[in-house]
């Protein structure tokens, strides 16, 4: 063997080496508060059922136009409990659970009151049922006060339900993505008090895995 023959085989060792290590002690972690593409839970989850050529010629619009690029969308059934304290959304492929703050924490606090952790226990419980192994814990306020102060209270409401969520969840190996919007991705008015209530809230997502609810 040459001496560049030898350097060359050396740097590929080396090469091996670096890439054995990133890969060994990987670990389930959070995620990161990077904001998504799209408002968090209206991310299409449906595909279609065949395969559709916008191009056909039994599509086609008249005068030479073309169909729209194909979207599925999923079919959403939502229950809401009177007072609105809870909220629950299915679709074909997930269970979204979005609880007002009011019922989990005092106002300005990400410390729990009395009643929350029976309901995120009964969360918890429907999950090990569903048997998700990939839990996004979102948390979201109203638009009073500053914008980072709602991020930093958003995210320490949404690590608190995480936490809780931990001590019941029975998989070992399932993956959590906790972040807070703060009053990003609104789901009512916030020009009235009814409305921010309802956006002070923490959403819990997974996967349907069985049939069922």
């Amino acid at each position: 063997m040459t001496k560049r023959h030898r350097v060359l085989a050396a740097t590929a060792v080396v090469g091996l080496v670096i890439a054995g290590v990133q890969s060994v002690g990987a670990t389930v972690a959070h995620a990161d508060d990077v904001k998504p593409s799209a408002p968090p839970g209206t991310e299409p989850s449906a595909s279609a059922p065949v395969p559709i050529d916008s191009n056909a010629p039994g599509l086609k619009i008249p005068q030479g136009g073309t169909l729209a690029p194909i979207k599925v969308l999923d079919i959403a059934e939502v229950v809401e409990d009177l007072g609105g304290e809870q909220r629950r959304q299915e679709t074909n492929q997930t269970v979204m659970m979005a609880l007002q703050s009011e019922v989990l924490f005092p106002e300005d606090s990400a410390v729990f009151t009395a009643q929350a952790a029976a309901r995120i226990q009964a969360i918890a419980q429907e999950i090990n049922q569903q048997k998700a192994t990939r839990i996004r814990v979102f948390g979201f306020t109203d638009d009073q006060g500053s914008y980072e102060h709602g991020k930093e209270l958003s995210k320490k409401r949404a690590d608190a339900v995480q936490a809780e969520l931990a001590k019941t969840v029975t998989d070992t190996n399932v993956v959590f993505d906790v972040r807070g919007y703060s009053e990003d991705y609104p789901i009512a008015d916030n020009s009235t008090e009814e409305g921010r209530k309802k956006n002070r809230r923490v959403e819990i997502t997974f996967p349907r895995t069985t049939g069922g609810g």
